[in-house]
């Protein structure tokens, strides 16, 4: 590298970011493939998003290892992640018994997933919307005792629609996520759990999250697999939505709710914020690089990305608005 491509590098690095990317690939989307990567792996992986300034990146659920295998070593993921400078190590609570976990583990950031669709709740987690509401009041009880600094999200799944149950009431999505709020989640945000979200409905709902909400309104986790993840992500952006999940090579899904594949690209949301001026802290050239890491430690699975195939446009200056 030579001494003006590193200050070049550096400055971008230097941009106040304006929207958090949270990567979620190596909860959501290794928990949705048949195969196990191994644990250094993972760690490979992780470092590798890092060094490309990926600040906060959900790294494990904390279930039992006989439903999600692949998720087995949670505890010794977020142990040696919490290691890296800088990084928010997050993960994935279904209830008090796992939040337990994740804490003794050293984890950072606890997010509790809700289902506002009744089917897929008794799907995912065997609670109706009710029970996962007191299971969150316990966590927040159990944070509050032994991690108050620890944030608390909860993610409303299924909050656009849902292959078991189909349309999902919005006074109902609304009215969860306040509740979630009430039961003491520092925040909560919405869920394209199945891909069925459109811009339009995305623009609507964190509207009303916002008014009820505030600054408690959280992330926009969208799925691409119908195609509009980025124009729902640019819809929520549009609204003020500043926290956005996404998965590398757009791995992920969700195993209780049938032909939902595809979590929106992170290189490509990336790509187009960072085409609009919108600054995210995230080096593309070491983004499209740490894939390297995923595919080496899933070898044969498919990863998916317009941006990487494509490669960034001639004259393409990370930290200029191209429009």
């Amino acid at each position: 590298m030579t001494i003006e491509t590193f200050f070049r590098s550096e400055s971008r690095a230097m941009r106040f970011p304006e929207v958090l990317i949270s990567e979620v690939g190596p909860r959501d989307g290794l928990q949705s493939v048949a195969t196990t990567m191994p644990t250094d792996a993972k760690l490979r992986w992780i470092e590798a998003m890092h060094r490309s300034g990926i600040r906060e990146i959900e790294v494990a659920s904390f279930v039992p290892a006989r439903l999600l295998p692949q998720m087995a070593d949670a505890a010794d993921v977020v142990r040696r992640a919490t290691q890296l400078q800088g990084l928010t190590v997050m993960a994935l609570v279904p209830n008090r018994k796992g939040a337990e976990a994740a804490l003794a583990a050293g984890v950072h950031k606890l997010t509790v997933p809700v289902s506002a669709s009744v089917a897929h709740s008794l799907a995912n987690v065997r609670k109706t919307r009710e029970q996962m509401v007191e299971e969150l009041r316990a966590i927040a009880d159990l944070r509050r005792e032994r991690a108050p600094g620890v944030p608390l999200e909860a993610g409303i799944s299924t909050a656009f629609g849902c292959t078991l149950q189909g349309e999902v009431p919005e006074d109902e999505v609304i009215r969860l996520a306040v509740q979630c709020v009430e039961a003491g989640a520092d925040e909560a945000g919405l869920s394209d759990t199945v891909g069925y979200a459109n811009p339009a409905q995305v623009r609507r709902l964190f509207r009303r999250l916002r008014a009820e909400l505030g600054e408690r309104a959280g992330a926009a986790h969208m799925h691409n697999t119908r195609g509009l993840g980025l124009a729902n992500c640019l819809a929520a952006y549009e609204e003020g939505v500043r926290t956005f999940d996404a998965s590398q090579g757009g791995l992920g899904g969700c195993p209780y709710a049938p032909g939902a594949s595809g979590n929106v690209v992170t290189e490509d949301l990336v790509f187009m914020f960072e085409a609009m001026g919108v600054a995210t802290g995230v080096d593309l050239d070491r983004l499209m690089s740490a894939r390297a890491a995923l595919m080496a430690g899933l070898p044969g699975e498919p990863v998916y990305g317009m941006t990487p195939e494509a490669g960034l446009p001639k004259g393409f200056v990370q930290g200029a608005a191209h429009v």
